[in-house]
């Protein structure tokens, strides 16, 4: 089993996990981030290409399952104007053992970050908004799945 979904719904993790529970293995792993709201944070605004960004969200997931033995894999990122504390995105793996769902689900969370290509931006209570940049650490913690 392999879902992913680009929307700008909320979604039910509870639903997500028991969708992958029924796989059939031994272990699932799931992350799910939250909007935070830091330092005066009204909103995060997240943009996409569609076409490109389900191509590369897809590519991520194709990889982590070639890497892995998994039974399920599921994937959500919400984009549009999301508020602190929404939800923002989900990943969740199922396989036989939990070494597996552990890694794979750590693998995905760090390479979506970085090569999911999302733009983010910032909206402040002081009515400032930025974009915001990519994270050398995002970068780094992708590369630590290469060796």
């Amino acid at each position: 089993m392999k879902r992913v979904s680009i929307q700008t719904e909320d979604f039910d993790t509870s639903a997500e996990l028991a969708t992958l529970e029924n796989c059939g293995g031994g272990g699932v792993a799931s992350f799910t981030g939250i909007v935070r709201g830091d330092d005066g944070l009204v909103a995060l605004e997240l943009q996409h290409y569609p076409a490109m960004t389900m191509v590369q969200v897809e590519r991520i997931v194709e990889n982590a399952m070639n890497r892995w033995p998994l039974l399920g894999v599921r994937v959500i990122h919400r984009h549009g104007r999301l508020q602190p504390g929404e939800r923002i995105v989900f990943v969740g793996t199922a396989s036989r053992h939990r070494t597996a769902a552990l890694e794979s689900c750590a693998f995905l969370i760090d390479w979506l970050k970085s090569h999911a290509p999302f733009w983010k931006k910032e909206h402040f209570s002081d009515g400032e908004a930025r974009w915001v940049d990519a994270r050398a650490e995002d970068d780094a913690k992708a590369q630590d799945w290469l060796s």
